[in-house]
C-alpha cells in the first residue's frame, strides 16, 4: 500500500500541548496550574523533571514555526494554556496570554499552516483545583467562560476546535489511580470527573459555535482496542468491562445513549448526581471526532482490582515502544472501523499517534529513530486499510511535533519528530520527521527504505 495517494483536502499535522512545550511558566501574568504542583511535588516525575522551561517554545515558537514549515506541515494542533489566559482559572483575563496566542495564530496562517485549537490539555489553574477541580460542576461552567474568552479573541481566524483532551486520562489517572495531576486516588472522585469533563465539553460546544462562522467543533478522545489476555470467560467478560472504561463510558454519551449501563451498574452508588439536561448537553452535536491512538490494551479478569478488576497484561512476544506499550497497527485498523460503524460521529482526524523511541544522541545533526519511522509508516497505512473499509480518516496529526515534557515520564521519553536539546533549546529535524516530510509533501504513504 506504500504508493497510495490520499485526497487533496487530507489534513497533514503535529500536534503538541501547552504544558508540554511552553515553558514560561511565570512570565507574563500566567497563574499555576494542578501540573505545576505537581511537577513539583517529590517523587512524582521521573528525574525531578518539571515544565518550568520545557521547550520554551513561548520564546521559541517563531522558531518552531519555521520548523513546521521545513515539514512541509498543513495543519498544527497545539492547545491553549487555561492559567496563561484565565489565571484563577475565571474572572479575570489575562491579556497578554492572549496576545501570545494572537502572535502565534497570525504566525501560523502567515505561513500557510491551518491552526488547530485544543482548549482543554490537562492544565487546570490551582484555583479550580483547590474548589473540588473536575469534581465539582462549577468547573464544567468555568470550561464555558474559558472558551468563551478565547473563541472571542480567536475565532474569527480559527475555524478548527477540540473542547477537551482524553477524558479517560483527566479523570482515571488524575483522580482514580494518581499517576497524573492532580495525583488524586479516589474512584468516586474519577467517575464525577468523567462525568463533569464531559459536561463541560456538552456546554463548550455552543459557546464555540457562537464565537466561530463556520466552526468545525470535536473532542479528542483516546480509544483503545481492548482484546482478553486469554481464551478464559472471566477474562473476556474483564475486556468488556475495560472496554467499557476506555470506550464506551465517553462514546456512548456522544451519541446520545447515555452512560453505557453495565457501567452504571460496575460503579453503583460512586456515580455522581446526573442533573435533568446534563446528558443532553454531553451529546450536543459534533463536527468530528479526534481521535488519539498509540497502542491496544490486553486485560484479564483481577477480583482484587476494585472497582473493575481488571488487570493488564503484556504480551512480550509482540513489539514494545520506550513506553513499553505494544505495537500491532492492526488493532489502530481494528478501531477506526469500529468508531465508524458502532458511533458514526462524523470524520475521524487522528489527533495523536506516534510513538516514543531510544534515541541516539545527534551526529552531525542527524538523528536516526528507524523505529519510529516505522511505526508511524505502519500506522498510517493502518489508517489507509480502514479508509478502504469505509472509516472516513480526513486527517493525521503526529505526536509529536518535538520531543518536550513528557508528563509523569518527564523528559525521559522522547516522541517528536524534532529533537530537542533540553540544555539549549537546539532543534534537529529527526530522520522520522524528514521522512514524514516526504509524506506530506507526497500526499501519500512513503517507503521508509526510498
Amino acid at each position: 500500500m506504500s504508493e497510495i495517494t490520499l485526497p487533496d483536502e487530507f489534513v497533514w499535522g503535529a500536534a503538541t500541548a501547552a504544558y508540554q512545550i511552553e515553558g514560561a511558566v511565570r512570565e507574563d501574568g500566567r497563574g499555576e496550574s494542578i501540573w505545576d504542583r505537581f511537577s513539583h511535588t517529590p517523587g512524582k516525575i521521573a528525574n525531578g523533571d518539571t515544565g518550568d522551561v520545557a521547550c520554551d517554545h513561548y520564546h521559541l515558537w517563531q522558531q518552531d514555526i519555521e520548523l513546521m514549515s521545513q515539514l512541509g506541515l498543513g495543519a498544527y494542533r497545539f492547545s491553549v494554556s487555561w492559567p496563561r489566559v484565565l489565571p484563577h482559572g475565571w474572572g479575570q483575563v489575562n491579556a497578554a496570554g492572549l496576545d501570545f496566542y494572537e502572535r502565534l495564530v497570525d504566525g501560523l496562517l502567515a505561513a500557510g499552516i491551518e491552526p488547530w485549537i485544543t482548549l482543554y490539555h490537562w492544565d487546570l489553574p490551582v484555583r479550580l483545583d483547590d474548589a473540588g477541580g473536575w469534581t465539582s460542576r462549577d468547573t464544567a461552567k468555568a470550561l464555558a467562560e474559558f472558551a468563551d474568552v478565547v473563541t472571542n479573541r480567536l475565532g474569527d481566524r480559527v475555524k478548527h476546535w477540540l473542547t477537551v483532551n482524553e477524558p479517560w486520562v483527566i479523570s482515571v489517572l488524575g483522580y482514580g489511580l494518581g499517576i497524573h495531576a492532580p495525583g488524586h486516588r479516589s474512584w468516586r472522585e474519577a467517575v464525577a470527573a468523567a462525568h463533569h469533563v464531559m459536561l463541560g465539553h456538552g456546554w463548550t460546544v455552543p459557546v464555540i459555535r457562537s464565537h466561530v462562522s463556520e466552526s468545525q467543533v470535536g473532542i479528542a478522545l483516546n480509544p483503545t482496542t481492548i482484546y482478553p489476555g486469554s481464551d478464559l470467560e472471566r477474562d473476556l467478560e474483564a475486556s468488556i468491562r475495560e472496554d467499557g472504561l476506555r470506550n464506551r463510558l465517553w462514546l456512548d454519551p456522544l451519541a446520545g445513549r447515555d452512560y453505557p449501563e453495565d457501567m452504571v451498574e460496575l460503579f453503583g452508588d460512586l456515580m455522581p448526581e446526573i442533573e435533568p439536561g446534563d446528558m443532553e448537553a454531553i451529546a450536543a452535536p459534533i463536527d468530528f471526532l479526534g481521535v488519539n491512538y498509540y497502542s491496544p490494551s490486553y486485560v484479564v479478569d483481577d477480583p482484587g482490582a476494585a472497582p473493575l478488576r481488571v488487570r493488564g497484561v503484556d504480551r512480550p512476544e509482540l513489539e514494545h515502544t520506550a513506553m513499553g506499550w505494544i505495537v500491532q497497527p492492526a488493532a489502530f485498523t481494528e478501531q477506526l472501523i469500529r468508531l465508524h460503524t458502532d458511533y458514526n460521529l462524523g470524520p475521524l482526524y487522528i489527533t495523536e499517534n506516534g510513538a516514543a523511541c531510544d534515541d541516539p544522541f545527534p551526529d552531525e545533526g542527524f538523528v536516526a529513530d528507524p523505529r519510529r519511522t516505522r511505526y508511524l509508516h505502519d500506522h498510517l497505512e493502518a489508517i489507509l486499510e480502514a479508509r478502504s473499509a469505509g472509516a472516513p480518516v480526513e486527517g493525521y496529526f503526529a505526536w509529536s511535533l518535538m520531543d518536550n515534557f513528557e508528563w509523569a515520564e518527564g523528559f525521559a521519553k522522547r516522541f517528536g519528530l524534532v529533537h530537542v536539546d533540553f540544555a539549549t533549546q537546539q532543534r534537529i529535524i529527526k530522520q522520522s520527521g524528514r521522512w514524514y516530510g516526504r509524506v506530506v509533501e507526497a500526499n501519500a504513504l512513503v517507503d521508509p527504505a526510498v
